[in-house]
């Protein structure tokens, strides 16, 4: 290739509009000229690009790093392209291939496509040929990420929502997870079963500059013992193709490990490694493979005393133990009830496809007084098991002249449902409940006769 020819296709590329930015790329070649034209033509466009002028020099070079995406030339001294890409496969290499070569014809296309090969160019090619092969390869890798995240949430069926509130224990909790999102630090969740540790950390998720790549949950307790190893880090299958596992396509993200507490030995081994490492090993695979992920980590049992009794590792305690937070109970902001409870009700009948219930103001002032053990799962199950049935449990049934939305906002009413909710939380001492609140004794008299209590 001819130093003008050269300048020619590398002009034809400057507008070209892919987006490349993130990849990794190696080009394989025996030719000094086409390596150094392909290097020219993706430095600016890509993460990084780097040459190997044979089959051996490329094997060094994946034997100590990782790459997206190859450009490998078929026809070369020693040994076939599509030969040399076989072997690595047989070794692990699972990355995206795209063939060069001069010599096409079907017995090529038919090894290309046994071998694996994204996409196939013809010599010569000009710059944004090569460009759009290696943007549609990449697109169809994330096209399959996407394809088995959406299928791995079909059948998990979770419905999340928004974190919702406007408490004071809700708002400490927003209010640190916004200083958390734009930092890599692993966060340990906290709180009892019930509480949004999920939902906080997709929230965070959302917040940090991840939040295009992919967040994905995994939960610790129901993993297979006999298929954790080929689950998270993915399995070289009999035809030579990788499977991914769940590590790999949160790449870029955010995995997010819950139940940790019941993590099995085997994993929290493996995990500790990965996370010192920042690299994992596929099944059958003989080379490791980088990461770039944001590890965030939830449980409802006592962490500290499982580290006394040997269940849980305590040099990966202190790996996930970096930053705390504990969601709050329920019970511990009661002033959200209501507006959950609304969402709830709006979201179960829409999905649901049948009518929403009437928040009366009897109704909403039962919600607010319950304790809620099984905390904001428990009120939501509640609002779908009533929307099913068409009706309130009995203990959350009432009839009032006063519906939603003039229940939910009233002020009057708002200041009610709060009254009594401290009075409940100290057991009816009118004393210690103005205490709380701030106000006098006498005012809680006034209130509780007014409103015949």
């Amino acid at each position: 290739m001819t130093a003008a020819t050269q300048r020619t296709v590398v002009s034809s590329a400057e507008d070209y509009g892919g987006n490349l930015s993130g990849a990794s790329v190696l080009v394989i070649d025996d030719e000094p000229g086409m390596r150094n034209f392909l290097t020219k033509v993706l430095g600016p466009r890509v993460k990084c690009v780097e040459q190997a002028g044979s089959p051996l020099e490329a094997t060094a070079k994946l034997d100590v790093g990782h790459f997206d995406v190859l450009i490998l030339d078929n026809v070369m001294p020693g040994m076939k392209g599509l030969d040399w890409i076989n072997d690595q496969r047989r070794k692990g290499f699972f990355g995206d291939v795209i063939l060069i070569t001069a010599y096409a014809d079907l017995e090529t296309a038919i090894a290309a496509l046994r071998a694996g090969i994204g996409d196939f160019v013809l010599k010569p090619f000009r710059a944004n040929q090569i460009l759009g092969a290696i943007e549609r390869t990449l697109d169809r890798k994330h096209l399959r990420r996407e394809n088995a995240l959406l299928r791995r949430e079909l059948y998990a069926r979770t419905a999340r929502g928004k974190l919702l509130g406007t408490s004071e224990a809700l708002a400490s909790v927003l209010s640190m997870l916004k200083r958390l999102a734009p930092l890599p630090t692993p966060v340990l969740f906290l709180g009892a079963s019930g509480t949004g540790k999920e939902l906080a950390a997709e929230h965070l998720h959302e917040m940090s500059d991840r939040s295009e790549a992919p967040f994905v949950a995994v939960n610790c307790a129901v993993l297979d013992p006999d298929r954790i190893a080929a689950e998270l880090f993915g399995v070289i299958e009999e035809s030579g193709r990788l499977k991914p596992g769940l590590f790999m396509l949160a790449d870029g993200g955010t995995l997010f490990l819950d139940e940790v507490a019941q993590m099995p030995d085997q994993l929290q081994a493996a995990l500790l490694r990965v996370l010192d490492d920042k690299k994992i090993r596929p099944v059958g695979a003989e080379r490791e493979i980088p990461l770039d992920l944001r590890f965030l980590f939830a449980t409802n049992a006592d962490l500290h005393q499982a580290v006394t009794e040997g269940r849980f590792r305590v040099d990966l305690y202190h790996r996930i133990n970096v930053f705390t937070i504990k969601m709050p109970p329920l019970r511990d902001r009661s002033e959200d009830i209501v507006e959950l409870a609304a969402q709830f009700m709006e979201q179960f009948s829409n999905t649901l496809g049948m009518a929403s219930l009437e928040l009366n103001e009897d109704t909403l002032l039962k919600l607010r007084r319950y304790d809620w053990p099984g905390n904001v799962r428990e009120l939501k199950n509640l609002i779908e098991r009533s929307v099913i049935l068409g009706e309130f449990p009995e203990e959350f049934a009432g009839s009032s002249a006063v519906t939603a939305p003039e229940a939910i906002e009233n002020l009057d009413l708002v200041t009610k449902r709060h009254i009594l909710h401290v009075l409940d939380q100290c057991a009816g001492n009118r004393a210690e409940a103005a205490r709380r609140l701030g106000v006098s004794r006498k005012t809680i008299d006034r209130k509780m006769a007014a409103w015949g209590l």
